[in-house]
């Protein structure tokens, strides 16, 4: 599909709809990402301060203090395992635990152990849901009690059941006065619903089933992605060391000794390569699907209602015509001149997605991953 026709269809979310999910699958897709029409718009409209840019400038120290954490881990290893000489060491794990103590720092105000249960929940939920994604879809079978089925609904209600305890204890501080934590992504939530159901009527807010599961997106799409995205960076840059080596320099000319901050993470130009590089090789969805319910025109084609569109983005991204021969290869440099430039103007990178639902979170989770990239120079182990 051609970059423009792409353009058109995710600009157009009114017509091209994302498909109907197993409903099984429902317990895990679910919050704004699911939703359409009137219901997406009130819930983008209700979640969107929390995402703002100045709110996120005082995130930063919080997705600091993690990396710092998880740093010490690593050098504690060294020290015990490698006797001071070294180890190996498979990161995938630690940028999990990383990633899930920054948005529980960050969307609850709590800390990673606190959050522990809802990650391992929310992990074999995962599991469970790529399975029944695998399988045959049969109309009704969602009724029928497999272990599986059982063990889906199990989890679900615990997972609501825990967050729903987290948002009474939130809102019963923020009622009393008590709350010392209100701009974090929950408290943000909480007040921007308060004021739309004030300002609009109980009707235009979200009810308190429709606030857990945009939390339980929070915790998912929060930890998942940006995790997997820290995993594709370091590694690349333990196979290209020449890029390691200009991204630490830069880090020390932007920082020196000091901790990262939204400012300075702002101006990283050979990071910021670096992470849209990575996230053109390695998206954090390879595919969107959409379908149409009426009969639609795209481009010089009319096509009939019910059919199903497949928008390739690991295709674009590796396209040899949109960019060059050494589409597949690692060059950052690509981006030295921003997305605009590298992309000649067409939509050929769209890794968060793009248009009216391009991911909420993209801005956070680039915010994440220079932090992590940037934690402390000086602890760059690779």
């Amino acid at each position: 599909m051609e970059p423009e026709l792409i353009k058109e269809v995710l600009n157009n979310n009114h017509i091209f709809k994302k498909p109907t999910p197993n409903p099984l699958a429902k317990f895990l897709v679910c919050g704004v990402n699911g939703y359409e029409d009137d219901k997406w718009s009130k819930h983008r409209k209700i979640i969107n301060p929390a995402f703002y840019l100045e709110k996120l400038r005082h995130m930063v120290p919080a997705m600091h203090r993690s990396c710092v954490e998880m740093i010490e881990k690593w050098e504690k290893l060294v020290k015990i395992e490698g006797k001071g000489e070294g180890i190996e060491i498979d990161v995938r794990a630690y940028f999990e635990d990383l990633t899930g103590q920054v948005i529980s720092r960050t969307a609850f105000g709590s800390s990673y152990e606190e959050g522990r249960r809802i990650f391992e929940l929310q992990k074999e939920q995962a599991e469970l849901t790529r399975q029944v994604l695998q399988s045959v879809y049969v109309p009704g079978w969602r009724y029928v009690p497999t272990k599986r089925n059982r063990r889906l609904k199990e989890i679900n209600n615990d997972l609501c059941s825990l967050l729903r305890g987290i948002i009474k204890q939130r809102q019963t501080a923020m009622e009393t006065g008590n709350s010392t934590v209100d701009d974090d992504l929950l408290g943000i939530l909480l007040k921007s619903n308060e004021k739309e159901m004030k300002e609009n009527g109980r009707k235009s807010g979200m009810s308190m089933e429709e606030v857990i599961e945009e939390c339980k997106t929070f915790y998912f799409s929060g930890q998942e992605s940006t995790s997997n995205l820290l995993s594709w960076t370091m590694f690349l840059l333990s196979i290209h060391q020449d890029w390691q080596k200009r991204a630490r320099e830069e880090l020390f000319h932007v920082f020196g000794d000091n901790a990262p901050d939204f400012d300075g993470l702002n101006r990283l130009q050979i990071v910021t390569m670096i992470v849209y590089e990575v996230l053109r090789l390695y998206p954090p969805a390879i595919i969107f699907n959409r379908i149409i319910h009426k009969e639609t025109r795209l481009g010089e084609v009319t096509l009939p209602a019910g059919v199903h569109l497949q928008l390739p983005i690991i295709l674009l991204h590796h396209d040899q015509q949109l960019w060059g021969e050494d589409a597949k290869e690692f060059k950052p440099e690509r981006f030295s001149q921003g997305i605009a430039k590298a992309t000649k103007n067409q939509l050929s990178f769209f890794p968060f997605s793009w248009g009216p639902r391009i991911c909420i979170g993209n801005n956070f989770a680039l915010m994440e991953t220079k932090n992590g990239s940037g934690y402390d120079p000086q602890s760059l182990f690779l």
